[in-house]
């Protein structure tokens, strides 16, 4: 009997609640991954893992924390747990911070808004790190792929007229941490845009697949329509 795979097993460390929740959801589309804690503190975060810190894969760090000063959190998890993966997730783009955090051996360093396809890359590539070290050998090849933090290519494609990567990524993010079916009027509220805006992103997701659309008829009036993210976006 084949046994079960099991998830690897995530703590989010963030101290706004919001985009804590959001990265946590982004996490957990993928098939692979769990999210097993989430803390506000560095504090926090490092109480967390004295209990559980060996159960723990990969975790996602903040850089800027209420009680913490600089990059300290990212050197005492590194110096405490050497088996933890790490992923920087920052508004910041100073060389330095990167610098800094590339050599105490980060994972993956992320800016915010960060977005979905390039949190989830950044998952593939953690699978495939962590197949490569149960291989024997390896080719260049193999090599390369579990190196790079190249996002997708689709990714990449040109976004048409009167769509924009970040204004798409904040539609995305709200049908993420939607519980049920959303209505472009519904969307628009929630992501402080107007209904024909939230619309014309809606259809093109539609359009390109990631979001399934259903009619839904009320006691009067026009049927309504109801978007949903699909599960594999």
């Amino acid at each position: 009997m084949v046994s079960e795979v099991r998830p690897y097993r995530v703590l989010v460390v963030e101290d706004d609640f919001r985009i804590a929740h959001i990265n946590a959801a982004m996490v957990e589309r993928h098939v692979r991954f769990q999210v097993v804690g989430s803390c506000r503190s560095g504090a926090e975060a490092l109480a967390w893992l004295r209990l559980h810190g060996d159960g723990v894969d990969l975790a996602l760090l903040d850089v800027y924390l209420p009680d913490v000063e600089g990059l300290s959190l990212l050197w005492e998890v590194r110096r405490l747990y050497r088996h933890l993966h790490i992923v920087m997730i920052t508004a910041a783009k100073e060389v330095d911070t990167v610098e800094e955090a590339l050599k105490a051996g980060v994972f993956d360093f992320l800016i915010k808004p960060v977005q979905a396809s390039r949190m989830q890359a950044m998952l593939d590539r953690f699978v495939q790190r962590r197949a490569m070290g149960r291989q024997r050998e390896i080719d260049q090849k193999q090599l390369d792929e579990a190196l790079s933090a190249a996002v997708p290519d689709d990714h990449a494609r040109t976004l048409p007229k009167g769509v924009d990567a970040l204004s798409l990524e904040t539609i995305l993010q709200a049908l993420t941490l939607a519980a049920d079916p959303l209505t472009a009027s519904e969307l628009a509220e929630r992501t402080g845009t107007s209904r024909s805006t939230a619309r014309r992103y809606l259809e093109y997701l539609v359009g390109t697949g990631q979001v399934s659309v259903a009619a839904a008829y009320g006691e009067v009036g026009r049927p309504q329509r109801l978007y949903h993210l699909r599960p594999e976006t």
